[in-house]
């Protein structure tokens, strides 16, 4: 007997008031998924976008190929700089729930995919984050004091007060302006890269979505121009399971992984552990020397997890069970990175526990610095005149005598 079509509507596997559920994942073992030559077809790459690269097992033992084997130092920079994302975000918050900012997104969970990918990185490379991005500033050691000014959008801020809070960028360390308007840095990141083989360089771009956005259409004409023109690029989709309130499944995470559309485009797709540091670093570092190299783009897609809200202006209880994070699979990336340096017998919880008491007033004293600069009750304290800047390149006459008459207004006053 026929039966009607239905349509089905995608739905989480826990909601408020149920058990957390994470079955639906499909996981792989640390050091179990073999690690491809740089330059191999796309076909025999497929596997990658199926299983999960992990290096870190659960006793935060280094496994397989894909172990990129950083120095200590490294590792070391990297624990230590997740921490300081941790500590700013910690910061941020208590600030805007006593009222001093109007809005703010955490990373919690998500520091490790910012700080490895802009360590893998080189510095000519043009990043094009989304707005939990926030430890690629870091990686590039961008004062502390500059990201809170622009969230104060005060006399230090970046964006001239032209931006909502955390839409920062970085015109000398090659960071795009974030936008609010999602996945509009995929096709500028794929462009850019274009460009740059155009003009013979080795820099790649690189940019960052959320899985929720990959249902744009901007996703998909990156895509398609990525692969035709093998343009170098990486695109990162960070899977945190949740795009706003809407489940991971909503946008096409419920048949099959997202890294699967990077096969389907006619290039490699990585799935990899988002909360694993080392393996997010190799997989990184493979993509990019592919890129550097002639071999095109790499989708890449980080299955994590977004602890925090969406933002300060979101309650993930009204939408998800209660403690959720606490029973993600792959745990949390601070705590992996750490326990493997414990082993390494490189790092101790003393350390540890020190260095995020010294953090913490770091971002105190930065943010009292910042305020020195101007603060959201006092109001903007740009000069008015400044309203022409930053529009055209070279500014047009009509603008340039408008300015002059407004200067003489405000002498006069």
């Amino acid at each position: 007997m026929s039966q009607k079509p239905q349509l089905r509507v995608p739905g989480a596997p826990a909601r408020p008031g149920e058990k957390p559920d994470f079955s639906y994942l499909k996981l792989s073992q640390a050091g179990s998924v073999d690690k491809p030559a740089v330059h191999a077809p796309v076909s025999d790459t497929e596997y990658l976008s199926k299983q999960l690269v992990r290096v870190l097992d659960d006793n935060g033992v280094a496994q397989g190929s894909w172990n990129p084997g950083l120095s200590v130092e490294k590792l070391r920079h990297g624990l230590k700089l997740m921490l300081a994302v941790r500590a700013f975000d910690d910061r941020m918050l208590k600030v805007h729930r006593q009222g001093k900012i109007s809005f703010y997104i955490q990373c919690r969970g998500e520091e490790a995919i910012s700080i490895a990918q802009g360590l893998a990185l080189r510095e000519g490379d043009m990043l094009f984050p989304s707005y939990r991005n926030q430890g690629l500033y870091f990686a590039r050691e961008r004062p502390v004091v500059d990201l809170m000014c622009q969230c104060l959008s005060n006399a230090r801020d970046m964006c001239r007060g032209r931006q909502l809070p955390i839409m920062y960028h970085w015109k000398e360390k090659n960071i795009f302006s974030i936008s609010g308007n999602l996945t509009t840095q995929v096709p500028q990141a794929v462009g850019w890269a274009m460009a740059s083989a155009i003009k013979g360089e080795d820099h790649l771009a690189v940019t960052w979505t959320g899985e929720g956005s990959t249902a744009e259409s901007d996703y998909h004409n990156a895509l398609t121009f990525a692969n035709v023109y093998q343009a170098p690029c990486i695109i990162n989709v960070v899977n945190n399971q949740w795009a706003i309130s809407t489940f991971q499944g909503i946008a096409g995470g419920q048949d099959s992984p997202f890294a699967a559309r990077g096969p389907g485009y006619g290039m490699p797709g990585i799935r990899v552990d988002g909360n694993d540091f080392l393996a997010i670093y190799a997989v990184t570092e493979w993509a990019a020397e592919r890129a550097r190299t002639g071999g095109g783009p790499t989708l890449i897609e980080h299955v994590t997890y977004r602890a925090s809200a969406h933002s300060t202006s979101d309650d993930p209880t009204r939408y998800r069970a209660k403690d959720e994070q606490d029973h993600f699979p792959l745990g949390d990336p601070v705590e992996r990175l750490k326990k493997h340096l414990v082993g390494l017998g490189v790092w101790t919880q003393e350390e540890h526990d020190e260095l995020i008491t010294k953090l913490d007033a770091s971002m105190v004293d930065s943010w009292q610095e910042a305020l020195s600069y101007g603060t959201t009750e006092e109001g903007s304290s740009f000069a008015v005149d400044s309203m022409f800047d930053d529009v055209y390149k070279d500014i047009p006459d009509h603008l340039v005598a408008q300015r002059e008459k407004l200067k003489r207004q405000l002498q006069n006053q």
